[in-house]
């Protein structure tokens, strides 16, 4: 009866105590100061210059059913709404062969740190994802 029980309390800890996730695929943005390739996809940076091109990839989970998705760009500490404004938003369409990720660039010219939002056209309200940065 005590090696039942013992068994019992084992597996039931070992259940609770592993890290696994029932979501393995999560939406991510990746910052980079090339043009990311599959080359280079892990090469990511976060601190950029001022002027210079700094390269994105979000990645798409495979539950993600909109294909129109809003990117938004706001600087932090700069006065704004609860010490942040709203600095870039843009409305991207996903094309058949960028279902699963998107990739472009933008160019900062005030120093400061940003943060990217990725939210879906369908539910504005919920953030999929999002990345700081931070412009020298």
């Amino acid at each position: 009866m005590k090696k039942v029980f013992l068994t019992a309390i084992t597996c039931l800890m070992f259940g609770l105590m592993t890290a696994c996730s029932w979501q393995t695929d999560k939406p991510a943005i990746l910052f980079n100061h090339q043009p990311i390739t599959e080359q280079n996809v892990t090469d990511y940076s976060n601190t950029f210059q001022r002027g210079a091109r700094i390269y994105y990839l979000v990645l798409m989970p495979k539950t993600q059913n909109s294909r129109i998705l809003i990117l938004d760009v706001y600087k932090v500490g700069d006065g704004g709404q609860f010490g942040y404004s709203q600095y870039l938003s843009r409305t991207i369409r996903l094309k058949d062969e960028e279902v699963r990720y998107y990739t472009d660039y933008i160019v900062l010219n005030s120093k400061g740190t940003y943060i990217m939002e990725v939210k879906s056209y369908d539910n504005p309200q919920k953030t999929l994802t999002q990345g700081r940065f931070f412009v020298e």
